[in-house]
């Protein structure tokens, strides 16, 4: 009978343990979602300091014991990017992003059955879930990043406009090794401001984008340069100039 007594004891105790730990986390996830939701709310209307991925990026070059390398980065209003580079990135990666609230399902759809017929892989994301990803969470392939960037992705479609989104987008991503937003890409490859970018260097940066390590703006392949004259009759397409006054 004791030894039913104790182990009845230990058990409730353990029970109790795990009670009050499951309490506590739940109390620190509702913390960690309510300053997510807060800061989204800030970086609204403030310059983005600088993202997650420059921070993996950054710790990668330290671990590797390269303290000399410097990412290059300037953030720049949306104004202060020429409408083709604002268009470049559209045709390139999200040509419905006027349409979606941060998924768009057909892209998702048609990216899988390419990737099941094709030795290439092609991708699904929006500019929106990119946004999420690059700003908030690490590079990599796995589910659990993909489970994070869905709920991150809606927010910031909630919480900012497309124009913002666009913005923030072209700011903060990657254009070349530790070469991260349009207007340090523009000053490093073309020695001219993001304002002044004409359509084919807007679309010769747009097109690295699948991979800015792989595929070079400097020396681009054929398949970079086939994809640089595919963006720009997609801007046309798309009615130039005139799509970008659907955004809010």
């Amino acid at each position: 009978m004791a030894g039913k007594k104790s182990r009845r004891l230990v058990s409730s105790r353990v029970r109790q343990v795990w009670r009050y730990i499951r309490l506590r986390l739940c109390k620190w996830f509702l913390y960690f979602v309510l300053f997510i939701v807060l800061l989204t709310a800030l970086l609204r209307v403030v310059p983005i300091p600088f993202s997650a991925y420059m921070v993996q990026q950054k710790l990668a070059q330290w671990f590797s014991a390269d303290f000399s390398s410097e990412l290059k980065y300037d953030w720049v209003s949306l104004d202060k990017i020429s409408w083709q580079m604002q268009m470049a990135v559209i045709a390139a990666e999200d040509q419905r992003f006027d349409q979606h609230f941060g998924l768009d399902f057909a892209a998702i759809q048609a990216a899988l059955q390419y990737n099941a017929n094709s030795k290439r892989t092609r991708g699904g994301s929006t500019i929106s879930q990119q946004t999420a990803k690059n700003l908030y969470l690490w590079h990599g392939q796995s589910w659990l990043r993909k489970g994070v960037e869905v709920p991150i992705t809606l927010l910031l479609e909630a919480l900012w406009s497309k124009k913002r989104i666009l913005e923030v987008y072209l700011n903060i991503a990657e254009f070349g090794d530790g070469i991260f937003g349009v207007e340090a890409a523009a000053q490093y490859y073309f020695k001219k401001s993001a304002a002044t970018l004409n359509q084919s260097e807007a679309a010769l940066l747009a097109a690295v984008l699948p991979n800015p390590i792989l595929y070079k703006v400097k020396q681009p392949s054929a398949w970079v340069q086939r994809r640089q004259q595919w963006i720009m009759r997609q801007i046309n397409a798309l009615g130039g100039k005139g799509f970008l006054q659907k955004l809010e």
